[in-house]
C-alpha cells in the first residue's frame, strides 16, 4: 500500500508543478481528483522510483500533461525528489483563472525539481502564456522566485564558437498586443 500512497502524493506534487508554470493557474485544479493513464507502470519501492510508459496522460481539473515516459524519483517514503516527463514532445496545458485561453508548454524533456523549486524544459522548449511565447532549447522556471531563464543550447551553457556549418539557434520571445475591445 505504501507504493500506491506515494504515487498519489507524487502526482499531487506533479500537478503543483503544472500550476507553477502559470502565474495565475485555475485555483480549483488542486482540489480536483488526479487521473493518470499509461500503457504500463512500474513501481519500485526499494529504489523509490516509479516509471509510467506509453501514451502517459495526467489530468487534474484543467491541467493536462502528456508524454511517452514519466519517471518519478523519491527521497524515501513520501518525499518527492524530482520528476521527468519525456515525449516527442511532452506537453502541458492549464487554464488560468479568469481566462478562456490555456497556458501551454512543450519540450522533448520536462523536469521538475521540487526541492530546488525548478521546472526545466529541455530541447525544442516552447512556453505560451496568453499572447506571449518563449522558444529556446532550454527554459528554466524558478517557481519560488517566478524567474525564467532561456538558452539557445539544451545544456544551458554558452557555446564557444559554433562551427561555420552549424546554424546558430537563438532564444525567441514573441509579445503580441492584446486587441482592444469595444473599438
Amino acid at each position: 500500500m505504501r507504493t500506491s500512497r506515494r504515487a498519489v502524493d507524487v502526482f499531487v506534487l506533479l500537478c503543483c508543478l503544472s500550476g507553477s508554470l502559470a502565474a495565475f493557474a485555475l485555483s480549483t485544479d488542486k482540489d480536483q481528483p488526479i487521473e493518470v493513464e499509461a500503457d504500463e507502470a512500474e513501481l519500485d519501492d526499494m529504489n523509490d522510483v516509479s516509471i509510467y510508459r506509453g501514451n502517459v496522460i495526467v489530468r487534474q481539473g484543467s491541467i493536462h500533461m502528456t508524454g511517452d515516459v514519466m519517471t518519478v524519483y523519491s527521497k524515501g517514503g513520501d518525499e518527492l525528489d524530482y520528476i521527468i516527463i519525456e515525449g516527442n514532445p511532452a506537453t502541458y496545458k492549464q487554464l488560468p483563472d479568469n481566462s478562456s485561453v490555456y497556458d501551454q508548454a512543450k519540450a522533448i524533456r520536462m523536469e521538475y525539481h521540487e526541492t530546488k523549486n525548478l521546472v526545466i524544459l529541455i530541447r525544442d522548449a516552447w512556453v505560451k502564456q496568453d499572447t506571449s511565447t518563449l522558444v529556446g532549447e532550454r527554459i528554466e522556471y524558478n517557481t519560488e522566485l517566478s524567474r525564467v531563464k532561456a538558452w539557445s543550447r539544451p545544456d544551458g551553457k554558452e557555446s564557444a564558437k559554433a562551427p561555420a556549418t552549424e546554424k546558430k539557434s537563438r532564444v525567441k520571445l514573441i509579445l503580441k498586443k492584446k486587441k482592444e475591445s469595444g473599438s
